[in-house]
């Protein structure tokens, strides 16, 4: 039976090693003891002490040292990621104890890809900082997607489908797919029976997708045609084939989100609209945790005010790509 004095001990043991968790962290991020103990406010010397006290008691070397850097052993960067996910859950506890009577505030870190980050992600953080002034925002907007669970960011905004493990979400939106061409193909795209002759016309693939030259059409409920297409260009960012599309290389796929000024001003064509494309989902994406900081609510709450597709009634909740 374990005793009241065992029970302090383990207390007392398990609060310590939080502690030195944080040290440790601190130490990896900044990436030497001098910065990590400006960092935490303490000394040198006992950032140092006890992150060696860490590695002394589980036997295992977390960092290596040198006169010029300190970087994690493979078990450091395994335990730091574990580290950073406890510390930002502890921290993310204490916001939330004052968000019944605090605004939101702070430096939202978040990331989107690039084309939604610029058509959508940009305005919304635009009225985000005029709405909350005690924010500021640090996006990282790439075609390249940032791992939610890194600790680099607090939220990632995901077009498409969702495939990462262990995260939480919840959808903010939806968006059509359309086939798309310059106003110059309009007569050869008017003259298509159907998505069976568009082997006809150039193609702009967009490599970034599952499969890019292989496409799902219906019309109504029954009928669905299923093509593969040549490409004669393939790019892999959706900004640069609306670009290629634009100047006249082919017909491309293109989300509403990121064509719909265009075909409003005339600069692109919508083709074979009476035929559509799976929809897709726009999700904002969470590591794993109990509680929110009011930032990254108050951020999704504006996402889902604005998120709505930008042509027609679209049909969420499908799969882009073929």
């Amino acid at each position: 039976m374990p005793t009241a004095n065992n029970e302090r001990e383990a207390d007392a043991s398990h609060l310590a090693n939080l502690k030195r968790m944080a040290y440790f962290a601190a130490v990896v991020e900044t990436g030497s003891f001098t910065a990590a103990a400006e960092r935490l406010g303490i000394t040198k010397a006992v950032v140092s002490q006890q992150v060696a006290r860490l590695e002394r008691e589980f036997r295992t070397t977390l960092l290596t040292r040198t006169t010029r850097r300190v970087t994690p052993t493979d078990a450091g960067r395994a335990f730091h990621a574990r580290c950073a996910l406890v510390l930002k859950e502890a921290h993310d506890a204490f916001d939330e104890l004052g968000d019944g009577v605090a605004e939101p505030r702070g430096t939202l870190r978040l990331t989107a890809a690039l084309d939604y980050g610029i058509t959508t992600i940009v305005p919304a953080i635009t009225e985000f900082t005029r709405r909350y002034p005690l924010c500021q925002v640090d996006a990282i907007l790439s075609d390249q997607s940032l791992d939610v669970m890194s600790g680099q960011v607090e939220l990632a905004i995901r077009v498409g489908w969702l495939t990462e493990p262990g995260v939480q979400a919840r959808q903010i939106g939806a968006f059509r797919q359309l086939l798309v061409a310059a106003p110059g193909w309009r007569e050869p795209a008017a003259a298509l029976e159907g998505p069976q002759d568009l082997a006809r016309l150039p193609f702009v693939a967009h490599t970034a997708l599952r499969e890019p030259t292989r496409w799902t059409f219906s019309r109504g409920a029954l009928e669905h045609r299923s093509v593969a297409l040549q490409a004669v260009v393939s790019i892999d960012a959706t900004l640069a084939v609306r670009e290629a599309v634009r100047l006249g290389a082919g017909l491309s796929v293109l989300p509403d989100y990121a064509v719909a000024e265009d075909i409003a001003l005339g600069r692109l064509v919508h083709v074979l609209p009476q035929w559509t494309l799976p929809s897709g989902g726009i999700h904002a994406v969470f590591p794993p945790a109990r509680f929110r900081p009011a930032k990254v609510r108050a951020f999704v709450d504006l996402l889902q005010e604005t998120a709505t597709p930008a042509i027609g009634p679209g049909r969420p909740g499908g799969t882009p790509g073929g």
